[in-house]
């Protein structure tokens, strides 16, 4: 009798704590994208003012990212930033497009950087990558 009650409670608890802990999380995976990946260099409010040194060497200034949409006569200019992002749309100081400084992190090229997930890795990628772009929107100049 103990160990069908126990056996009980550890069901129980097997299927409301992931329940309560869903409703519990709170997370912005786009400003998390981009704070792993582009901070570093961007900075964390997109100024292009990041920490790291190296940076600029041998490039242009690292872009001001919440002037994209100003600098584009007002629109938000959401293919290029994708493209600039995934590897498509070549940035000097992001390095060689089939390996850019955030490697293959937002490519499907290599499985495996995704483990044997329970998911498909394309739509993985791509979900992290829209992230980041309506991120990188949210920072634009009002």
């Amino acid at each position: 009798m103990k160990r069908a009650t126990i056996a009980r409670w550890l069901a129980g608890c097997a299927v409301a704590v992931p329940w309560i802990a869903a409703g519990q999380v709170k997370g912005d995976l786009g400003k998390f994208e981009y704070e792993s990946s582009c901070a570093i260099c961007h900075g964390m409010e997109g100024k292009g003012d990041g920490p790291w040194p190296f940076a600029t060497m041998g490039s242009p200034p690292v872009a001001d990212l919440t002037t994209l949409a100003r600098r584009n006569g007002g629109r938000f200019p959401f293919q290029r930033v994708y493209e600039t992002i995934d590897g498509r749309s070549p940035v000097r100081a992001h390095g060689p497009s089939d390996m850019p400084v955030w490697g293959s992190r937002y490519r499907t090229m290599n499985p495996d950087a995704y483990f044997e997930a329970p998911y498909d890795p394309e739509a993985y990628v791509r979900t992290r990558i829209l992230a980041l772009t309506e991120y990188v929107y949210r920072l634009q100049a009002k």
